[in-house]
Order: C-alpha cells, then structure tokens, then sequence
C-alpha cells in the first residue's frame, strides 16, 4: 500500500524507512527558488501563476501547488503572517523598512535586498535598549483563519505541515541584523552584558509570538520551522564556547518553550559550517537541520550521519554552490545518487537543494534533481 506524504515524512523524521526518500521542496523559504529561478521554471512547465513571496527581502518564492505537486513535495506550509500593522513600509527607490526598523536596498539588476540601517547601531549601553520602540507581541500576528487552515491540512491528511510563524523566530541572528555585525561581536567580546539585554528582550519576544502561533496550531503542525544562522563557510560566526556561554542558554530556553506546546519536531534553518555546535543543538531540542550546507567546512554528509544520524534528521544537501548551477544533468543525478546514499539509510533524511534555489540554476537541472530523488530514493536505498 502506498504511503501518503504525511506518512512518509513522519516515518523519516522518526528515522524509520518509508518506501521512498520524502521531498521537501516549497515547504517553506529555504527548501524554494529565489523569485526569477522560480519565474523560469515555471515557463520552462508551461504554468502561468502569479508569483508569491515567503520573504520580501531574501526574494523566496512561494511555490504554487501545481508545481509542488508536480515534483511530488511531501510537505506543506502553513504561514502565519504578521499583522497589518507590521506591514513593511516602502521608502524611497526600491528600498523598505521592515517592523524592526530596519532598512533594505536593492540595488538595479540585484536579486536581494541589502541590509543599509540597523536600528540599534548606535546603541551604547543595555539602557539605551529602553528607549527602541520595541514590536508589541500581541499585535504581531495575523492568527486570523489560521486554525481553520491548519484543521482543514490535517484533516486531508494528505501533507506533513510546516509551521512557520510570522514572528520572530531567531535569537542570535536578528541580534546582530538590530545591531549591525561589526558592534554585535564587539558586544559578545567585550561588552556582553550588552549582549545578554538584547537577547533577553529577544527570547521574550520570540516566546510570546511563537506561544500564540502554537496554541492557535501547535495540534496540527507535523514541523515547527525556525531559522538562525550561526554558521560561515568556513565555520561558525563565534567560537563554540563562546556560544555556549552566551547565546545557548536563550536557545534553550526559547527551544524549552516550543517542545512543551507541541510534538512537532523542532526544524532549525542554520547555514555554513556548523558542525562543531551540531552536538548543542541536539542537547536543546533541535529535531532536522537545513540546510546540510555540504560545501561548507567540516559538513561531510557522511561523517554528519555517522555522528549524529541516529538523532537528529537532515534536510537539504543538494549542493547549489557549484552542481546545480554549473552542473550537467548527468552530474546532478549524481550528486541525488550521492547525497541520498549518504544521508538516507534507516530514514532520517528530507532531500531538497543546500538553500533556496538561485536564478543561475537553469530550470532543466531542477528538474533533473526531483527526477532523479524519485529514482534513487527508494528505499532500500542502494
């Protein structure tokens, strides 16, 4: 009897083997297509949509049910969006102030928007925190309707639901987009009680936004989304021990919060090269890792499932770096075959591209990366 993709997909994250290896491709930003990479792939399907956000600055696509079931995707979104009145605020040329204050830019022929004023720059000393016009979490959300979305995904049955609050749901990361890099690390260096006032306000925020999602939903989301960069391509933006001292203990507690509304399995977004924290995200309840970023330094797939495979589930892996864009077909089979073979024995192993896919991809080598998951993906895995 064949499996539905909720099945399939729960089967996985409890690392037991379904009959194929799931899909993850649209469950949420970065398992999409940046907005032009998505644009040609839909021509290149002969399908005429009009094309959707996940993120106005990062410019992921929401991808449309007809392609995800195309690709046969085995799993689904469900957005929480903020309020009106957190709506970002257009400004001058193709630019936008988002509801932290924070100022993005994007430049004639660019893909993204840059990050050009982050509003705690100038912040001194924690008192100057006082004096930001911090979100008001009961007035983040737009919760309306979203139960009865996520009852009706539940009761077709058919699609592992994603949850993915419109909220805050990093801790490190919008730190330092508040902040500004360069006076961020300084903070963690030498001015760290700094550092502990702005992630006290931001645990508090993330758990008050996240509380409200999860009890509106927390009964019918298979996975809980969230997304915090800690990782460069060479390895982590700070030193382990530093993170453990500093920023681990608001992931714990934000993480704490999250397993006690919900059995959804905890899914953290992390880019780069984070091997060397994988140990301290497992302790504080991190459930799948995306992206398996396998360019990156030390993040071998063979040696992440050796170590860690037996508790923790992979999604990602399909290297966007250099196969899908520069590849050819017959060496983006390849790379599925390899990367399936590394990551999927006993289950535990979501496939989709290392991060959302860019324009330099032609649309042909997606293709070919879902052709070739259903192939290679059945289990057993050969």
């Amino acid at each position: 009897m064949e499996l539905t993709s909720r099945e399939r997909v729960l089967l996985a994250l409890n690392h037991e083997e379904p009959d194929r290896v799931p899909i993850a491709f649209g469950a949420e930003g970065a398992t999409s297509m940046l907005v032009p990479a998505y644009e040609n792939l839909k021509r290149h399907l002969g399908i005429d949509s009009k094309t959707r956000l996940f993120d106005r600055a990062f410019q992921y696509a929401r991808i449309d049910e007809e392609v995800m079931a195309h690709f046969q995707a085995d799993l689904r979104p469900l957005v929480c969006p903020v309020s009106a009145r957190c709506a970002p605020v257009d400004g001058p040329g193709d630019s936008f102030i988002d509801l932290w204050g924070i100022t993005y830019q994007r430049l004639p022929g660019g893909y993204y928007y840059d990050m050009i004023s982050q509003p705690l720059q100038g912040a001194l000393m924690p008192k100057d925190l006082e004096e930001y016009p911090w979100p008001d979490p009961e007035m983040m959300l737009d919760l309306s309707g979203l139960a009865d979305r996520a009852r009706q995904l539940r009761r077709e049955g058919q699609y592992a639901i994603v949850g993915i609050p419109g909220g805050p749901s990093s801790i490190f990361e919008l730190a330092y987009c508040l902040r500004g890099m360069p006076e961020f690390m300084m903070d963690l260096a030498g001015n760290p009680e700094m550092a502990h006032a702005l992630f006290r306000r931001l645990t508090d925020l993330a758990k008050a936004t996240t509380a409200q999602f999860l009890r509106e939903v927390g009964d019918y989301i298979d996975i809980f989304r969230l997304g915090d960069d800690l990782g460069m391509q060479t390895g982590p933006f700070i030193s382990p021990r530093m993170y453990r001292e500093m920023v681990k203990p608001y992931m714990r507690e934000y993480y704490s919060l999250i397993h006690n509304l919900t059995d959804a399995r905890l899914y953290l977004h992390s880019c780069g090269s984070v091997y060397r924290l994988i140990e301290d995200l497992i302790e504080i309840g991190v459930d799948v890792l995306n992206p398996v970023q396998v360019s990156a330094r030390d993040m071998d797939p063979q040696r992440l499932k050796r170590e860690f495979g037996d508790r923790l589930c992979f999604c990602g892996g399909i290297d966007t770096q250099h196969v899908l864009p520069q590849g050819t077909p017959e060496e983006v089979r390849e790379e599925v075959r390899r990367r399936i073979g590394e990551l999927a024995p006993g289950g535990g192993y979501l496939l989709a591209a290392v991060h959302a896919i860019q324009p330099d991809v032609p649309p042909e080598n997606v293709c070919v990366m879902f052709e070739a998951a259903l192939s290679y993906g059945q289990y057993p895995v050969q």
